[in-house]
């Protein structure tokens, strides 16, 4: 590309990190990109680097040597997205919302792409000291949301699917039992969709007991996968201790309260935020 003004230079440079992250970017790749000394593309680093802590957008991560570069891990910061999460449950206690089983309609809000935006930045920041190959979900709703979370980790997605596609080939298939309703069930995964021993963050849209996230482990243990983490956007604070099939899960939002009567719906903000909300 042409030689751009420092000005010009630092806008297009914190677009190109933006665009890429978790991926390490060589000075000397910087240095022929804009034509220019790497002690220069180190002063300009250094200003997006403070920029991005302190507005809390991320990280710049410097690695020093040969094989060394920059790499930026989007984040943000736990108070701001607080703000924003207490936002989201005032909307999730609107009493239309309400299902039969105790259930949320969230269908409208996981189509709205500033929401997806705030909720895959929450769910990258969660995960960011993560070593992490793939995200799973289940069809069909919490697929947008793997698919937010994916853009700020930069790994690609894979979709557990309930019913054997034949586009998709040869797969593995397991049965599980669901956590709420105690009915077996059958879930699948594209045998070339994910390789074996990746390193996997499930993200699921909805959890009450968590026997549809169980299942996903299982079937994760047919590809000798290692699950990284589990991101839920809303769990069900309903249910027992005990009865609860996964404890190890990072939510954003939990139902805490349920009155089919009456329609009163309470959310709160999620345990990722157990300290801030204290």
């Amino acid at each position: 590309m042409k030689k751009l003004k420092r000005s010009a230079r630092l806008v297009e440079m914190t677009q190109y990190l933006l665009a890429r992250p978790h991926t390490l970017i060589s000075l000397t790749a910087f240095a022929d990109r804009y034509q220019s000394a790497k002690s220069s593309i180190s002063e300009d680093l250094a200003i997006i680097k403070e920029v991005f802590e302190g507005e809390g957008i991320g990280d710049l991560h410097t690695l020093a040597g040969a094989a060394g570069g920059v790499r930026f891990i989007p984040k943000c910061r736990k108070d701001q997205a607080l703000d924003k999460i207490k936002g989201i449950c005032r909307q999730l206690e609107q009493p239309d919302r309400l299902l039969p089983g105790g259930y949320l309609y969230m269908t409208d809000l996981l189509g709205q792409p500033g929401l997806l935006q705030e909720v895959g930045q929450m769910f990258a920041t969660a995960f960011a000291d993560r070593d992490i190959d793939a995200i799973m979900t289940v069809e069909t709703k919490g697929i947008p949301l793997a698919h937010a979370t994916s853009l700020y980790l930069n790994v690609p997605v894979v979709i557990v699917r309930r019913d054997h596609k034949v586009t998709e080939g040869s797969v593995v298939s397991i049965n599980y039992v669901s956590g709420s309703n105690k009915r077996i069930q059958t879930m699948s995964l594209a045998r070339r969709a994910l390789r074996e021993q990746s390193r996997v963050l499930i993200i699921d849209d909805f959890m009450k007991a968590g026997g549809t996230v169980q299942g996903m482990i299982d079937l994760l243990n047919e590809f000798r996968a290692v699950v990284a983490g589990v991101g839920v956007f809303v769990e069900s604070g309903e249910v027992d201790n005990e009865e609860r099939l996964l404890h190890d899960y990072t939510s954003l939002a939990r139902l805490t309260e349920v009155d089919l009567k009456s329609r009163h719906i309470a959310v709160t903000p999620g345990n990722f935020f157990k300290e801030e909300a204290q």
